[in-house]
C-alpha cells in the first residue's frame, strides 16, 4: 500500500503526490481525459497512445481539498486523491463515478530469468450501485459483462466457443461503464496477464442502502496506470478514438454480406458458392479464402494447383461486384523463402528469439515456424512490403489470423513463452 501521503510537486495538469512508500502523478489533459500512474509509471511509451497522447490543460492545478487529500479541477472532471493513495473521479457537480482504492503490490512468485523483477498489483474499485460494466474486448458472454472473472491474455480457443469461455481472440484493459450520473472508460494501459473480477450493484429498497458496484483488477506486473473519460457515452467513444486512434474508413464493399469459411478447395469451388448466391438472388460482397489456398498452409504462396490463376479469378469475380479477401498468418515456416527473406532484415534477422538468442519456434498450420517480432520498426517495414503478393493475386482486402500469437505446441499457454524476446522499440523486452 502507498502509505500516509507526505508532500505534494505541482506540475502542468495536475501534479505527484508523494507518500511515505509510492508516488502518484496525476494529470488531466486537454479535452478532459484523465492520467495517473504509480511509482513512475507515465503514459508513455505505449502501443495504444495516439504519439504520446494529449497535452496537460494549463487551466488544471492541483490543489487542497478536505481530509488532508488534495485534488486537480477542470471543467469536465475533478480528480481527487485521499491522504491514503484513494483516487475518485467526481463530475463537475461533484458526483462521484468511481472510487479507486489504494492499490497493493506485491512480488513475484516465479520470475523470469534474466528479465527485472516486476511487482504483481491489485486494483480494487467502487462505482455507482445503478452502472453497468461493458468492454473488455471480445467476450463469449456479449458486450455487457456480467458478475464474474474475466482475463486479460489474448488465447486461442481451439477452434470453437461458448458463451461461458474465457479468455477468447481479443482481451483489453478497457472497460466502459454506464451509469445515471454519468458515463465512464476507463483503461489500464498494461499489456501483461491479469485478471479482471465485475460484480454489479445494487440500489437500496425504499429507505435502505445502495451496495456500490465492484472491480477488482489483478495484474501480474507491468506499470500500474490509467486514463480515464467521462461524458455521456458518445462524448467518452470520441474521446477515446482520439486517445488511441480513430478507426479507417473501411470500403463501401467491406461493409456488404460476406462469406468466409474452411474448405474452399479450390477455384471451382469458390465459383460454385459464387454462383449460389446469384441463382437464389442472394447479396454476396466479398468472398474469404482461408489458408486451404495456400501451398501447404504457408503464408504468402499459393496452391497453383487448385488455384491455377488467382488474379483470373479475381477479375472475374470483381466483375460480378464480388471481391476476395485473403488470410494472412504471423506465423512462418521455418526454412521457407519468407524465412529467408526475414533472416536478411536487420542485424538479427526478423524474427522472435529467445534469451541465449536463438528463434522461438513454434507448430502452427504449415508445421514448425517462426514468429515475426512485430515490435521492430524494421520488421514491420519489410513484412508490410510482402503484401505486394497478395495484392498482385488480386486480394481487395486482408483476414488477420493467429495473431494472439498461436502455437499448437503451448509452452504453458498456447502462444509465446513468457520469457520469448522482443524488440520493443529498441528498448527490449519479454512477451509479458
Amino acid at each position: 500500500m502507498p502509505g500516509l501521503l507526505t508532500g505534494t510537486e505541482p506540475r502542468p495538469g495536475g501534479g505527484v503526490l508523494k507518500f511515505a512508500r509510492s508516488e502518484l502523478l496525476v494529470r488531466v489533459t486537454v479535452g478532459g481525459a484523465v492520467f495517473w500512474g504509480w511509482d513512475g509509471a507515465g503514459p508513455t511509451p505505449s502501443y495504444a497512445l495516439v504519439g504520446s497522447g494529449p497535452e496537460p490543460d494549463p487551466r488544471a492545478a492541483l490543489e487542497p481539498d478536505t481530509g488532508g487529500g488534495w485534488r486537480v479541477v477542470s471543467e469536465r472532471v475533478t480528480v481527487a486523491v485521499s491522504r491514503h493513495g484513494a483516487i475518485e473521479v467526481r463530475t463537475p457537480g461533484g458526483t462521484v463515478l468511481r472510487r479507486e482504492l489504494p492499490p497493493r503490490w506485491w512480488e513475484p512468485a516465479e520470475p523470469v530469468a534474466g528479465a527485472p523483477v516486476e511487482a504483481r498489483w491489485l486494483q480494487r474499485s467502487e462505482v455507482a450501485a445503478d452502472a453497468r460494466f461493458f468492454g473488455l474486448g471480445g467476450r463469449a458472454g456479449g458486450p455487457r459483462l456480467r458478475d464474474g472473472v474475466y482475463r486479460l491474455w489474448n488465447t486461442d480457443p481451439k477452434g470453437g466457443f461458448g458463451p461461458g469461455d474465457d479468455p477468447l481472440y481479443i482481451t483489453m484493459p478497457v472497460q466502459m461503464v454506464v451509469a445515471d450520473a454519468g458515463t465512464h472508460l476507463v483503461f489500464h494501459d498494461n499489456s501483461w496477464d491479469g485478471r479482471v473480477v465485475l460484480r454489479e450493484g445494487e440500489e437500496g429498497a425504499g429507505s435502505g442502502a445502495d451496495r456500490p458496484g465492484t472491480g477488482e483488477l489483478r495484474m501480474e506486473g507491468g506499470p500500474l496506470r490509467c486514463w480515464v473519460l467521462v461524458g455521456t457515452p458518445a462524448r467518452v467513444l470520441q474521446g477515446w478514438s482520439g486517445l488511441t486512434g480513430g478507426a479507417a474508413v473501411p470500403p463501401e464493399w467491406a461493409l456488404g454480406y460476406q462469406h468466409a469459411r474452411w474448405g474452399f478447395g479450390s477455384a471451382q469451388e469458390v465459383r460454385r458458392v459464387v454462383s449460389g448466391y446469384t441463382a437464389r438472388g442472394l447479396p454476396l460482397s466479398a468472398v474469404h479464402l482461408d489458408i486451404d489456398h495456400y501451398d501447404e498452409h504457408r503464408v504468402f504462396t499459393v496452391d497453383e494447383e487448385r488455384f491455377p490463376d488467382l488474379p483470373g479469378l479475381a477479375r472475374e469475380l470483381a466483375d460480378q461486384g464480388v471481391r476476395l479477401v485473403s488470410i494472412v498468418d504471423p506465423a512462418v515456416k521455418a526454412g521457407d523463402a519468407v524465412h529467408a527473406s526475414g533472416l536478411a532484415v536487420g542485424a538479427g534477422g526478423a524474427f522472435v528469439r529467445d534469451a541465449l538468442g536463438r528463434e522461438v519456434r513454434g507448430e502452427v498450420w504449415p508445421g514448425e515456424c517462426a514468429y515475426p517480432d512485430f515490435t521492430d520498426p524494421a520488421v514491420r517495414t519489410w513484412w508490410g512490403g510482402l503484401y505486394a503478393e497478395r495484392l498482385e493475386q488480386g486480394f481487395a482486402g486482408f483476414w488477420h489470423d493467429m495473431n494472439e500469437p498461436v502455437s499448437f505446441a503451448p509452452f504453458g499457454d498456447m502462444t509465446l513463452p513468457r520469457s520469448a524476446r522482443h524488440a520493443l522499440e529498441g528498448a527490449g523486452g519479454d512477451h509479458r
